[in-house]
């Protein structure tokens, strides 16, 4: 049973499934469960008895993939936690290795479009950019709280904004009169911060300060460097790690990680990209790139 609805369009999905090659009676990992698109595409793939371990940070996407999933019982273990503890959930589930790994980086339309918690700079929502809410600090605790140089490094490091100074400059003196609180006091304050000349074609002002926010208050690249290395070492020999990302600070790192591991094969020495038809339907999967390698049957000897 696969299900697809306007608000659930897996990215690259085909491809995926193409690359992954899931086989009955083996066991997967999807580290982005989501509303559960790949993950229903893997258990079918992997009938009628391959294993799914579904892991995800979002209380939300939990409870939402748990409904769209209940069909496949026994063979799906969903798992609230936060994927750079793979290896631990793996061991914890009762198996030595799995047989391919899939993360997918990107955002589920519910969380861009519902979650209330201030991701998408379309609406005016809480400053929040939590991805699970049992974390502490929000996008509005480092908005108001950070120094205005500690500011211009988070705008510059993960947003690669380089407005940076000049943005964190105005984050400062608003917050003199008052908090900086919702998405749209945000958007209002960059438009103003950065001249018109500066302002990006393709994309909106807001975009990389967005970005920024999100990763550092989720530690996004911290997490992804921990189940790269970790999930590397759960893989069985000949089995695929599979990483989706969304802008060039993943895909850098994604390409640094798979490169420099010796126990690895690269497969992909170009990142796979999503057709025309896929971009026209789902405009969100334009910037997808997908990489992917394989563990080693035998482990390169360095000498």
């Amino acid at each position: 049973m696969i299900f697809w609805t306007t608000l659930h369009q897996p990215v690259l999905l085909q491809e995926v499934i193409s690359w992954l090659i899931p086989r009955d009676g083996c066991v997967y990992v999807d580290c982005n469960l989501g509303m559960g698109g790949h993950a229903a595409a893997l258990l079918e793939a992997s009938a009628p008895s391959g294993r799914l371990i579904g892991i995800d940070w979002d209380e939300e996407a939990v409870e939402s993939a748990r409904r769209n999933l209940k069909s496949y019982g026994e063979r799906l273990e969903i798992c609230h936690d936060n994927f750079s503890n793979v290896d631990e959930i793996i061991q914890d589930a009762g198996f030595a290795g799995v047989d391919g790994i899939l993360l997918d980086l990107g955002f589920s339309s519910l969380q861009l479009e519902q979650g209330k918690r201030g991701f998408s700079f379309q609406l005016n929502e809480p400053l929040d950019m939590r991805m699970d809410i049992r974390r502490t600090v929000t996008a509005a605790d480092l908005l108001n709280r950070c120094t205005e140089e500690e500011l211009a490094n988070i705008f510059y490091r993960y947003g690669e904004e380089r407005q940076a100074r000049r943005i964190a400059a105005h984050v400062v003196d608003f917050r003199q009169k008052e908090e900086l609180q919702t998405t749209g006091q945000l958007v209002s304050l960059v438009k103003k911060a950065v001249p018109k000349r500066y302002h990006p074609k393709n994309i909106h002002v807001a975009t990389k300060v967005f970005q920024a926010l999100r990763i550092a208050v989720n530690e996004e690249l911290d997490n992804l460097e921990r189940v790269l290395v970790r999930g590397a070492g759960c893989l069985n020999p000949g089995a695929r790690l599979c990483v989706i990302s969304f802008h060039s600070l993943e895909d850098r790192l994604v390409k640094n990680i798979f490169s420099s591991r010796a126990d690895l094969k690269v497969l992909t020495r170009k990142p796979v990209r999503p057709g025309i038809e896929e971009i026209s339907g789902n405009p969100r999967a334009r910037s997808a790139r997908m990489r992917i390698a394989a563990k080693r049957y035998e482990e390169v000897n360095d000498a």
